[in-house]
């Protein structure tokens, strides 16, 4: 029985110290804004040095590569030492994002001990070190920033509790581990976040299982079993029927680990089903065509059957009237048939060429955005050896809208057949619509800023609607990204609220682009088109972005009308149930 216990707790352990990385690198909830107050300062103050001021703006854009490049412009000036520690800072912060620790850690032993955030300084280095199994000196890093007082550090005490108790739990001093991990625990019981309680529990948990007291650890996974289901985080909910499945199995109860041992394959393929999309989607498509041929074959047989039934009835009848008859029916029939079968077969030979041309469009337009990555990746190697600074900037930039736009296509490709397949996860809740905007709005500055387009934000902060927020961010990012395609330079984008009813709010996404024709309008919100027809034949779609909109807002409860002329301009106005509880 104690070898059976140890090979559980051997187990656990590999299985927490795969689990902490993730916590670490996952909840990083630093605050940004008296960071960002403090540059914009120096902005000011230096407001020649046109490098800094492109490497914070990419910084705080989450930009890496390009806060990179120009915070390494800015280091090879002699610049004063309070702007190389801020320059030293977001090239360590950018090299820890893309996973390079080493890197990172080089840059942050060059920020000096009078830079005004060096207790970020710190709390990176300690994460990096416990990272990397170096747990004494990931301690000295944190017992450091527990010394400081709250209010002078940009994160959240539960992270210096969580990490500190790690570090004590890796280094087998469970006592001390025990007494930062239920204070961390407490506090996120305090702020009712589920996330991460369901995090501190498994942490707990584990704690509990490697000293055999069971008693404490059970209930802990128990409790983080129970919490992910409250949860959208794939990651949390396979972890927790992992150990579940590991306590069942210790517990010799089999059957009840088997069970968990599936639901955690479940929630494993649930991160791993994006390469199985386009297979999922092919085969949705040919048993839909399948069962539509099969429908025409009954269809056939029935009226056959129908048909000889009648013939048998009107026999006893004067032959002259049976003859008469017969040929009026046979005739009327036959034309029925034909007009039924052409339907069926028009609408078959629909679905067809609109899964052939789906499929063209897709590998075309990927081909093109692959195409032109490699083009311009083989001259970014060539500005790359002769250090042509200026050029590798826009051939960066470059390769970051082609990759976006590639990006998006993909992403509403995955979206449509999850959405077909009925696998992908829908809550609807309360959500501040102007908040959900706001976050949207955010992602897509840079590409209205290449084109010079006049944005505005007038979205009424009073509107909550109940919704799905993933789906509504889905739609407002598909018609935010529309209006600056069809936009032409130096146009203008508006997002406003109209007027609400008793029932809804109303989102209105407004440009000055290329417009479109009432037929076109009128065809673009018919229910069975797939693949929009665009005016410009230049500009291609598989009209999955559209197709996507129109079936979330249904599923939210929404409508969607369409306002545009040509050469004037287009309104998307998405109406969206309100939220009646809100106080």
């Amino acid at each position: 029985m104690l070898r059976e216990k140890k090979t559980g707790i051997n187990f656990l352990v590999v299985l927490l110290l795969f689990f902490f990385p993730f916590i670490l690198f996952s909840q990083k909830r630093l605050n940004e804004s008296s960071l960002k107050i403090e540059v914009n300062k120096e902005k000011i103050k230096y407001k020649e040095e046109i490098n800094f001021d492109k490497a914070q703006k990419f910084f705080f854009e989450k930009e890496w590569d390009s806060t990179l490049v120009y915070s390494m412009k800015q280091l090879t000036k002699n610049n004063a030492l309070e702007l190389n520690d801020y320059c030293h800072y977001f090239r360590a912060v950018s090299f820890l994002r893309k996973k390079l620790f080493k890197e990172a850690k080089n840059e942050f032993r060059l920020v000096s001990k009078k830079f005004a955030f060096y207790h970020n300084v710190s709390f990176f280095l300690g994460e990096i070190a416990l990272e990397q199994n170096e747990f004494k000196l990931a301690l000295g890093y944190f017992n450091f920033i527990e010394k400081l007082p709250e209010s002078t550090y940009d994160f959240k005490k539960s992270d210096v509790l969580q990490n500190i108790g790690l570090c004590y739990l890796h280094l087998n001093e469970f006592s001390k581990a025990e007494d930062y991990l239920i204070e961390n625990s407490e506090l996120h019981e305090a702020q009712k976040d589920t996330l991460l309680l369901a995090e501190s529990y498994l942490i707990l948990a584990n704690l509990y299982y490697v000293q055999y007291n069971d008693n404490k650890a059970i209930p802990y996974f128990e409790k983080a079993y129970a919490l992910s289901k409250k949860i959208k985080s794939f990651e949390i909910k396979r972890m927790a029927a992992k150990n579940m499945a590991a306590v069942e199995e210790n517990r010799k109860n089999f059957q009840a680990a088997l069970v968990y041992r599936k639901e955690y394959e479940i929630w494993k393929d649930s991160l791993n089903d994006q390469n199985k999309v386009w297979a999922i989607a092919d085969l949705e498509k040919k048993f839909a065509v399948k069962q539509k041929q099969k429908q025409v074959d009954i269809l056939q047989a029935e009226n056959k059957v129908k048909a000889a039934e009648r013939n048998g009835f009107l026999a006893s009848s004067v032959l002259l009237f049976i003859l008469f008859g017969t040929g009026v029916y046979f005739y009327r029939q036959k034309i029925k048939n034909n007009k039924i079968i052409l339907a069926q077969k028009n609408e078959l030979d629909e679905l067809n060429a609109t899964k052939d041309k789906l499929f063209s469009i897709v590998s075309h337009d990927l081909r093109s955005s692959v195409n032109a990555l490699k083009t311009s990746n083989g001259k970014l190697l060539e500005n790359l050896e002769s250090k042509n600074f200026s050029e590798l900037d826009v051939l960066l930039h470059n390769n970051s809208t082609i990759a976006n736009g590639a990006y998006n296509l993909l992403d509403n490709l995955l979206n449509w057949a999850l959405l077909q397949t009925k696998q992908a996860y829908f809550y609807q809740e309360s959500l501040h619509l102007a908040s959900i905007v706001q976050h949207v709005e955010y992602n897509y500055k840079p590409l209205m800023l290449n084109k010079n387009i006049d944005f505005k934000n007038d979205v009424n902060t009073s509107d909550y609607v109940y919704a799905d927020m993933d789906s509504l961010k889905i739609v407002i990012r598909n018609f935010l990204d529309n209006a600056i395609k069809f936009s032409n330079e130096n146009g203008s984008i508006s997002i406003y609220s109209r007027p609400s009813s008793e029932e809804f709010c109303y989102l209105v996404i407004e440009d000055s682009g290329l417009g479109m024709s009432k037929a076109t309008k009128e065809e673009l919100l018919k229910e069975t088109v797939l693949l929009s027809k665009k005016k410009n034949d230049d500009i291609i779609g598989t009209g999955l972005g559209m197709q996507l909109c129109k079936s979330m807002i249904n599923k939210n409860g929404g409508k969607l009308e369409i306002e545009s002329e040509e050469n004037v301009g287009t309104k998307i106005i998405i109406a969206l149930p309100k939220f009646k509880n809100n106080g």
